[in-house]
């Protein structure tokens, strides 16, 4: 299983964050999604899905992945 760190930018509530998970979560090979509202922070664990993907994702739930590790 690999772990990935994104920075998202827009997000501002708790709302923000239950649409990052939701759009993150449908992501196939996604395991789980774990979001730091203060600092901006999205890590995703599982294993198969591509940065493109989970941009994408963020994208559909209104945000913009800034940088990813």
């Amino acid at each position: 299983m690999s772990t990935k760190n994104y920075s998202v930018e827009g997000m501002t509530c708790e709302h923000c964050v239950s649409s990052v998970v939701e759009e993150i979560s449908e992501v196939p090979g996604t395991q789980g999604v774990d979001v730091d509202l203060e600092n901006g922070r999205v890590v995703v664990t599982g294993e198969g899905f591509t940065d493109e993907q989970i941009a994408a994702a963020v994208e559909t739930a209104g945000y913009k992945v800034l940088s990813d590790n």
